[in-house]
């Protein structure tokens, strides 16, 4: 059994952790992100917005983009908890690009196919410098298809794809172009997180167990990288430190995205 989490000791990366990142493209931080007070509110939040999306029809792996529909969990993308572990990779000016709740049902969770984060993204960041903070909702591990990453594999970022069918994406990297013998599992406590680099290839299996599996993958990206503006575009990113150096269009974190819902609705593309 895991050894219970700290309350209040929140997650940091060692000197040895930052170095590790940039030569293997990931980290695991020991302690919880949040203080568990926190969490316990986001934990709780989540399952009021997972019960609202399941009665929309949604599947629950594709809760994309939620906090274009609600700006509270903004309270916790922002955090100065999370924006410490950020910073000692990417440097102190740093914008929200994304976040995700990718949560795998018991029984029936869809896995998530061999990718990198940054062939979804190609073309649209100028240097394509993106950090995912992958946070366990609930517990992940290899009984209920925690995520798993190839270290070292974030030297290229754009591998040639095949059509998969029955997965989260519909597209996975060509089998036999990396070894996939050398995966590391990122098993977590409810709490933990793992830090990856965007062109690492990660994925993970079908939760066929009778636990849910949830992460909140929080996106984000030094404020010195321009981000290739598509006109009329409802896409917002946002400042969460420091300064915006490359002059990128910023949205207000203290509203819903409103171009976003009256293009989508509650039916947003499927997304990464």
């Amino acid at each position: 059994m895991n050894a219970p989490l700290p309350a209040n000791a929140t997650a940091t990366l060692s000197a040895d952790e930052i170095a590790g990142f940039h030569r293997e493209g990931y980290a695991l931080p020991r302690n919880p992100v949040y203080p568990a007070a926190d969490f316990a509110r986001l934990q709780a939040t989540f399952e009021h917005l997972l019960a609202d999306w399941i009665a929309r029809g949604g599947r629950p792996e594709a809760m994309d983009v939620p906090h274009f529909y609600h700006p509270e969990l903004m309270q916790w993308l922002l955090h100065p908890a999370v924006l410490d572990l950020v910073e000692p990779l990417i440097g102190p000016d740093i914008q929200l690009f994304s976040s995700h709740f990718i949560c795998k049902p018991a029984g029936d969770g869809k896995r998530v196919p061999w990718h990198e984060d940054s062939a979804y993204w190609r073309g649209q960041w100028d240097p394509m410098e993106v950090v995912t903070v992958w946070l366990a909702i609930d517990d992940s591990d290899l009984g209920n298809g925690c995520m798993h990453v190839i270290p070292g594999s974030h030297r290229d970022g754009y591998s040639a794809y095949d059509a998969v069918e029955g997965a989260v994406f519909g597209s996975e990297i060509r089998k036999g172009s990396f070894d996939d013998h050398r995966a590391v599992p990122c098993i977590l406590q409810a709490g933990q997180c793992s830090l990856h680099h965007a062109k690492t290839i990660h994925g993970s299996a079908a939760n066929t167990s009778s636990r849910r599996r949830c992460g909140y993958t929080m996106r984000f990206i030094s404020a010195a990288a321009k981000r290739a503006q598509v006109r009329n575009e409802p896409f917002q990113i946002y400042q969460a430190r420091g300064r915006n150096l490359a002059g990128n269009a910023l949205g207000d974190p203290t509203r819903a995205n409103q171009a976003w819902i009256s293009h989508y609705g509650w039916d947003p593309p499927k997304g990464h």
